[in-house]
């Protein structure tokens, strides 16, 4: 049987070689290289979709690979793909790097120059691991975690535009669909959700910072569990802590939540940080919450542009979700499509602050009554990114196909 290769790395150059030297292995079948780490985790997660038994044995990763770095990128691999062997092709081949690799997930390292003898023996071994790890899970495909629950992240374009409130909503609506649910609050420095929940807690996302390896009980000891059955994941007591969680520290926390839950939602907040960037390039969805007046409109497009150039995210890749929305205002969706060049989701959230009131000031937003206008519109708006079942909210729009740019395969 053919062992399937996939190389993956930037240089064009580094990767035609490793091709053209692969393909002289015996019984090797490599596949058409990824270019970077987006495109590599969204190739495995759609073979995964497929089926486990979709995925290539080998993926060879080159040290020279963007945006996430080759070592985070192995350790995302190795969570979401576990029966996916990874091979490191790095020109530092010292004991400290091979440890560091190992330690990320990575079964083998081969040192630049690429020596022919070298990459035979540890993608023949690799491979074997890989068919061997498969065979004894048999059918288990639950096991394999496969491209794992979906990540949606929700960012203000300003400051009280309502994020926190949607996200809420968000994952109240996915946890009653059925679904296991995990909210994060990664608005590190003002986050409030436990306000908006009218919990006390101990732990936070900063006690996971530092934490390499995110085991399934470390992670249970540092979420929140919500009367609701929602999964919590808060922002620190102490805002200052929140320079504690890094870029890289989010995607090894949102890694590991992702494995866990069916549903992912992250709280942003409306200022970016390396935690709220990381948050939001590997997210499914990327949701922008804007309310029709001229400085949050501006907001948005000044954040959209950011994203584009700090290569976060593209424009086409963010979908607006506008609040506060009325009639008679002159700024219409339409008119925020048009200005900020991103997909607007068809179901507006409603201006009615009267009935929001009484419960965010009791810090009780999830006993929000259900003939709300404002929670069925947050809920259809679920259905409508495919987080909760059709039917959910009674609003116009639920149940409907997800709008805007997901990154994977559903």
């Amino acid at each position: 049987m053919p062992t399937r290769i996939l190389p993956a790395g930037a240089d064009p150059d580094a990767v035609r070689s490793l091709v053209t030297l692969l393909s002289q292995l015996p019984d090797a079948e490599p596949q058409p290289p990824a270019t970077d780490s987006t495109q590599l985790l969204d190739t495995l997660a759609r073979l995964a979709a497929d089926s486990i038994e979709e995925l290539p044995e080998v993926v060879v990763v080159h040290e020279r690979i963007g945006p996430v770095p080759a070592l985070e990128l192995i350790r995302e691999v190795a969570l979401r793909f576990p029966a996916v062997g990874v091979i490191l092709v790095t020109t530092d081949a010292s004991p400290g790097l091979f440890a560091a690799a190992m330690d990320s997930g990575a079964r083998g390292l081969v040192a630049l120059p690429l020596s022919y003898e070298e990459l035979a023996g540890r993608v023949q071994a690799v491979a074997q691991w890989s068919t061997g790890v498969r065979r004894h899970l048999g059918n288990g495909a639950d096991v394999l975690g496969g491209a794992g629950g979906t990540v949606v992240t929700v960012s203000g374009a300003k400051g009280g535009t309502g994020a926190t409130l949607t996200a809420v909503q968000l994952a109240l609506a996915a946890q009653a669909s059925g679904r296991s649910t995990a909210l994060v609050d990664l608005d590190l420095q003002t986050g409030d959700i436990a306000s908006y929940l009218d919990i006390q807690f101990r732990r936070s996302v900063v006690d996971l910072a530092t934490i390499t390896d995110i085991s399934p009980r470390v992670l249970a000891d540092a979420v929140f569990r919500h009367d609701t059955g929602v999964a919590l994941l808060l922002a620190p007591g102490e805002g200052e802590r929140g320079e504690e969680v890094t870029d890289r520290a989010a995607r090894q926390i949102l890694g590991a939540l992702r494995s866990r839950y069916e549903v992912v939602v992250v709280d942003c907040g409306a200022r970016l940080d390396g935690a709220s960037a990381a948050a939001v390039e590997l997210a499914d969805t990327a949701l922008l919450v804007v309310t029709p007046d001229v400085i949050a409109v501006r907001g948005a497009k000044r954040t959209v542009r950011m994203w584009d150039r700090l290569q976060i995210r593209k424009a086409e890749e963010t979908t607006v979700v506008v609040n506060r929305h009325t009639r008679q205002t002159e700024i219409q969706p339409a008119l925020v499509q048009r200005i900020t060049g991103t997909a607007v989701a068809r179901t507006a959230i409603p201006a009615n602050f009267k009935e929001l009131q009484g419960v965010v000031d009791a810090g009780r937003v999830h006993e929000l009554d259900g003939r709300s206008a404002v929670k069925q519109a947050l809920w259809a708006l679920a259905g409508e990114l495919g987080l909760a079942n059709a039917g959910e909210g009674s609003h116009r729009g639920a149940g409907r196909p997800a709008v805007g740019f997901r990154r994977r395969k559903e």
